[in-house]
């Protein structure tokens, strides 16, 4: 039969470095013997599981930035596990856009702003279906 253990969220904290370029994550896992911490980095998440004694630490971070997994770095003395990840430039993957030359010919829209509707907004002459025409107001005497 498997031995049960309790899963505990450790202690954790994250911040950026003094001068931004890297995600620092601390977890506070004491008792937990280094070679049974499993850590997992993705570009918007980190995940962790370490067995220590009769508990099992679990946790699992959202990240508001994305990060680059492929290049995180940890350490692991006196309990507490740091993880330093630098951020993701948000234009590293973005794919630069072709813009083709001539195409259709756009015309410009009119804005109605008060007032009645241009003739070419008219029906045969009339305001569309569901306006009302707007009457002329008289000038006061």
């Amino acid at each position: 039969m498997p031995k049960f253990q309790i899963k505990v969220a450790p202690d954790t904290v994250a911040y950026a470095d003094g001068e931004n370029h890297k995600l620092v994550v601390e977890f506070a896992i004491p008792g937990a013997p280094s070679d049974t911490v499993d850590v997992k980095i993705l570009e918007d998440s980190v995940h962790l599981t370490a067995p220590a004694r009769d508990i099992e630490y679990v946790a699992a971070l959202a990240l508001g930035w994305p990060v680059k997994p492929d290049k995180a770095e940890a350490t692991y003395e006196n309990g507490l596990l740091r993880i330093e990840v630098p951020f993701k430039d948000p234009m590293e993957d973005a794919v630069k856009v072709a813009i083709k030359s001539g195409g259709a010919e756009t015309n410009p829209k009119t804005i109605v702003t008060g007032g009645e509707l241009p003739a070419a907004a008219r029906v045969g002459g009339k305001a569309p279906a569901g306006q009302q025409p707007k009457l002329p107001v008289a000038a006061p005497a």
